[in-house]
């Protein structure tokens, strides 16, 4: 990214379950920051606008442009694109593809925004599927920075792989976990339902022969489902109905988990002297498992960068998102995948 001018995100700023609210702080928080990044907030000019009065902000940072509606979040995707082709997420994919922004951020309806970026972005060259990659909490540290999230992928984009897609996910996560984590040297696996090579289905198993003979990420063969809360490996590579399923368990677990301990803090005196005892390792376990500071996940592939924030994003989520994205171009994501599949 040139140095002459910051990153462009376009953000959808009528997606997510909270709205324009969540989205248009989060912007605002960003504009008033050290390092802002030049955000074009995308939607109802009227609805964007009452929304930054309410908040303290740099308009200098921020700009907004006009949009006809949104995709509901409980919508069937591709109905309500070809119904609204001027709708938030399309026009804001469209500013990217024009070279007008360099990033595609939305907390809107999943499939949506994979439609949008599948509609007006191009795959990178041997890039036969895209992922949608998240993190996770783990035991672990991973990377320089001790990050406490591993990556996983695909949780969603492509719901059957084949080894050949397996090999791209693999390459693709470690792209993003070197440039996002700082980590430079990254433990990619398989997960499987065992760690032996002829574990799994035919696609992981051949998958596994074609990374094991590559030499330019740091294979780790396969794990199990155990390995993933113990942060193992820094990458996770899997198809994308296991991945969501996996997803969505970890997020209850987690949940579950502090709402146990906020229940029983209210039973009984004994409890709450024990749980007060553990407050320290309580919130770090909060700490850990707050999806929120990491911002979103990268939908990797396109020649774009395109982030999908949770839909419950609040404004620290939002904020989070935009900055991952700005991350993500000036490190130059997309290249950095490209080369790795030239390799």
């Amino acid at each position: 990214m040139s140095k002459e001018r910051p990153v462009r995100v376009a953000l959808d700023a009528m997606g997510g379950d909270h709205g324009p609210e969540a989205v248009v702080e989060g912007a605002a928080r960003l504009s008033i920051e050290e390092r802002p990044v030049q955000v074009f907030l995308v939607g109802d000019p009227e609805r964007i606008g009452t929304e930054l009065a309410k908040h303290r902000y740099d308009p200098s940072w921020i700009q907004v442009v006009p949009a006809a509606g949104s995709v509901a979040m409980d919508a069937k995707p591709a109905a309500a694109l070809d119904d609204n082709p001027d709708c938030s997420v399309l026009v804001a994919a469209r500013l990217v593809a024009d070279g007008e922004a360099d990033a595609l951020v939305s907390a809107g309806s999943t499939g949506a925004t994979i439609l949008a970026s599948s509609r007006t972005f191009q795959r990178l060259p041997g890039i036969r599927r895209c992922a949608l990659a998240s993190v996770y909490p783990t035991e672990q540290r991973h990377g320089d920075r001790g990050d406490p999230f591993a990556l996983m992928l695909d949780v969603g984009a492509t719901l059957n792989a084949t080894a050949e897609d397996l090999v791209g996910f693999a390459v693709m996560g470690s792209a993003y976990a070197r440039i996002i984590s700082d980590n430079q040297d990254p433990k990619v696996a398989l997960l499987s339902n065992g760690t032996e090579p002829n574990k799994g289905t035919e696609a992981i198993v051949h998958a596994h022969e074609l990374l094991s003979r590559m030499d330019t990420l740091h294979f780790a063969g396969n794990v199990e489902g155990l390995d993933i809360p113990r942060g193992t490996v820094d990458v996770i590579v899997t198809e994308g109905f296991l991945g969501n399923v996996v997803l969505k368990m970890l997020e209850g677990v987690s949940e579950v988990v502090v709402d146990l301990a906020r229940d029983a803090y209210a039973r009984k005196f004994l409890y709450r002297m024990g749980l007060t005892m553990l407050s320290q390792g309580l919130r770090q376990l909060r700490t850990m498992t707050d999806w929120k500071q990491y911002g979103g996940a990268p939908l990797l592939g396109f020649d774009k960068v395109v982030i999908k924030a949770h839909g419950r994003s609040n404004a620290r989520a939002v904020r989070n998102a935009v900055k991952v994205a700005a991350k993500a171009v000036d490190r130059d994501l997309a290249g950095q995948i490209r080369a790795g599949m030239k390799r």
